[in-house]
């Protein structure tokens, strides 16, 4: 029997579908690593180790030799979330056991060392300078030219990311951050285009099965306009002729940064003039209702393909696209608490045999600061000419009042 750790701060149930694919493999055990216990009705854990700080390596690491001592060594340390992946590298390297290791791990999270990676490689991606007090974000801008984003350097999914239009901009975030050696701020010029993810399969280091989605519009762009509802679309069809440049592009970006098993996620922008170019990637697998749709639209069970590639090295594929699918997340304007969803009735009307999954706001809950807003509609279809018209009937009809 093979021990495998599964590592996750809560046991959310996004999170816990991963888990369930590592439960599904044969001869595995599968152990935990959390903040916080499972219901035990829902649990996939054999055991599990309680933890203050699932992020923290030592915490980890200790948790991790807790188990040991329980069930024998370890097979395999892993989880899905990003900021997880340099923690569990070095508990990996702590106690010997084979997976990615920091220096791999570090070239994915950081995202400054990333792109110096990868303009090393000569693969494109956004000019970028890292800086460790004002005056130097001050001399970035001025360098890389208007509008360029700021962030930090190992952010995720738009967290504390800042798009500078202006000088007002400029003044603007120089009062509100203060960027240090310990904590620096990573200037990028603002790449401007289409939009969207590149999810690969990747065994041995070769890239096994690949998919693509469409941001409509981008997260930055859906941020900045609370007015606008963002959507994440999966077409079912890939022509050569639109994105053969991107199916070559993605391998050697996983080649240079080194991810051997896994699931790449990796963020792509064509440019006006038609050239690509790499936004971040990430050495885990995509977010919740992108993975969901993943696996849809080709027909699999994504969380075991995940898994089976961490643990195993394996992949049993191939996939074949069947599908087209999409999420419109939910989010309106203004602040405050939920007080009513209009529109749900009409919206449903229109794609209800279309719906896979659902998340709807709950009156009185808060409004989330992120541009997935308060819940989604996730629906699959074979026509992708009716999910877009689905995902359109949506974001018209439905909206959320706060108070």
């Amino acid at each position: 029997m093979r021990n495998v750790v599964f590592v996750a701060p809560f046991p959310m149930d996004a999170t816990l579908r991963f888990a369930r694919g590592l439960s599904s493999l044969q001869r595995v055990r599968l152990l935990g690593v959390l903040q916080q216990a499972p219901h035990t009705d829902v649990s996939p854990f054999d055991d599990v180790e309680l933890v203050a700080d699932a992020l923290n390596p030592d915490d980890i690491a200790e948790a991790c030799e807790n188990l040991a001592e329980r069930w024998g060594s370890l097979h395999r340390v892993t989880g899905i979330l990003e900021p997880l992946q340099v923690p569990l590298a070095e508990v990996r390297e702590r106690l010997g056991i084979e997976g990615p290791d920091a220096e791999t791990a570090r070239r994915f999270r950081d995202k400054a060392l990333m792109k110096d990676t990868l303009r090393a490689a000569g693969i494109p991606c956004a000019r970028h300078r890292l800086c460790h007090d004002r005056p130097q974000v001050a001399a970035a801008v001025k360098e890389l030219g208007l509008p360029v984003v700021c962030k930090p350097p190992e952010g995720a999914g738009c967290r504390g990311t800042w798009r500078i239009d202006s000088e007002i901009d400029l003044s603007e975030l120089l009062r509100a951050v203060q960027p240090t050696a310990q904590s620096p701020l990573l200037v990028e010029e603002f790449l401007q285009g289409d939009e969207g993810s590149f999810e690969m399969v990747v065994i041995g280091g070769e890239v096994v099965a690949r998919s693509v989605s469409r941001y409509l519009p981008g997260p930055l762009e859906a941020l900045r306009n609370p007015w606008m509802q963002w959507v994440c679309w999966l077409p079912r069809r890939l022509p050569e002729g639109e994105y053969g440049d991107l199916f070559k592009l993605g391998p050697k970006v996983v080649q240079v940064l080194g991810l051997r098993d896994g699931i790449a996620h990796m963020e792509w922008f064509r440019r006006q003039d038609g050239t690509l170019a790499v936004g971040e990637v990430a050495a885990r697998p995509p977010g919740g209702q992108l993975s969901l749709m993943t696996g849809h639209v080709h027909g699999a069970d994504i969380y075991r393909t995940w898994a089976q590639a961490v643990v195993d090295g394996e992949f049993d594929g191939p996939w074949q696209r069947q599908a087209s699918a999409g999420t419109a997340f939910l989010r309106g304007q203004g602040s405050g608490r939920v007080a009513a969803i209009d529109g749900l009735h009409e919206a449903y009307q229109a794609v209800g045999e279309m719906v896979i999954e659902a998340r709807l706001p709950r009156i009185g809950q808060g409004k989330n600061d992120s541009y997935e807003g308060e819940g989604y509609i996730v629906i699959e279809h074979e026509d992708e000419k009716r999910v877009l018209a689905g995902l359109k009937a949506i974001v018209e009809n439905v909206r959320i009042r706060y108070a």
